[in-house]
């Protein structure tokens, strides 16, 4: 394997920290699968972000799901999020909980937390804050930056890593760890929104 100083492209580098993220699972809330189904998408523009995440949101297994997105500062992790929201019905405000680690939104049918683990540095926070108990129960969670939580966090349902390119658009590769996200990966192949 070749170390990531080498990497002469930057989706090389998106290339090896997918498959890095991939060992970040500890405990399971849904199964994992043994074989990991993927897809890596391009975006063209903010548009194509918010069509993948209204077709991502008319998705029936988001409503369970657990979903990781890595990627760097400004990669689009919190726009995605964002667009997603929108999507499945929130209104008002949808700001980044980098500094509260969570926001939680509250719809008539699903609720949905949006972790950001950046400022993430003490384990006994997971249970001090209750995460624990939020992720043992059902609705939506939205993780930013969960390599910096993944000695708690349970398997990843579906993991998304966003990178964006010198040429502002950005490659968005899926990997799925489980029965819901591999489910997840298949709505969205079926209703694939054009780029």
């Amino acid at each position: 394997m070749t170390p990531l100083l080498q990497l002469q492209s930057p989706v090389s580098a998106c290339f090896w920290a997918i498959h890095w993220s991939a060992s970040l699972r500890v405990m399971d809330v849904h199964p994992a699968i043994v074989k990991t189904p993927s897809r890596t998408l391009v975006w063209r523009d903010e548009a194509a972000t918010e069509a993948f995440a209204a077709h991502l949101a008319h998705q029936p297994d988001v409503a369970q799901a657990f979903i990781a997105l890595h990627g760097d500062l400004g990669a689009g992790k919190t726009t995605l999020v964002r667009h997603l929201l929108r999507a499945l019905g929130v209104q008002g405000r949808v700001k980044s909980p980098t500094y509260a680690v969570v926001e939680p939104y509250e719809l008539p049918k699903l609720n949905i937390w949006h972790f950001d683990f950046f400022r993430f540095d003490d384990a006994r926070e997971w249970e001090d804050a209750g995460f624990r108990d939020i992720f043992a129960s059902p609705g939506l969670k939205l993780a930013e930056w969960p390599e910096k939580a993944a000695a708690v966090l349970p398997v990843i349902d579906l993991e998304i890593t966003l990178c964006a390119l010198p040429d502002g658009t950005r490659t968005a590769s899926l990997v799925a760890h489980t029965v819901v996200g591999a489910g997840l990966l298949s709505g969205l192949d079926a209703q694939e929104p054009a780029a």
